[in-house]
């Protein structure tokens, strides 16, 4: 995988592969793209934990992440991913990440597995 701060630029500007300009665009839950951000996410929150400073972009992409996609895929005309069962893990995992983000530590007990999704 590319650096995960790259992905996340990447993500977060809604560049051309990015899940967010496939969901945004074209309104299209791709599985793969949501893989590759999700564990972007994860890296950067395990990187800036101890940080007690974060640049803004990464901050501002966080709470975008995590606050957009539940509400624009929560529309009753967009098509969620099926089983639902994983589209509703993705919603959670993405508020997950974004209260790791933000207080530097998650609510799971260690050692924790993050599940693939």
């Amino acid at each position: 995988m590319r650096d995960a701060f790259e992905v996340l630029r990447s993500e977060f500007g809604s560049e051309p592969g990015s899940f967010m300009l496939g969901l945004y665009a074209d309104r299209v839950w791709d599985p793969g793209a949501f893989s590759r951000l999700e564990q972007a996410m994860r890296v950067a929150c395990e990187e800036c934990a101890e940080r007690e400073s974060l640049e803004r972009w990464l901050v501002e992409g966080f709470h975008y992440v995590s606050t957009w996609v539940p509400d624009h895929t929560g529309h009753a005309e967009f098509r969620r991913p099926e089983p639902r069962s994983y589209y509703e893990a993705c919603l959670t995992r993405l508020t997950d990440l974004a209260d790791w983000f933000f207080h530097g530590w998650h609510t799971y007990q260690e050692p924790h597995y993050w599940q693939p999704l």
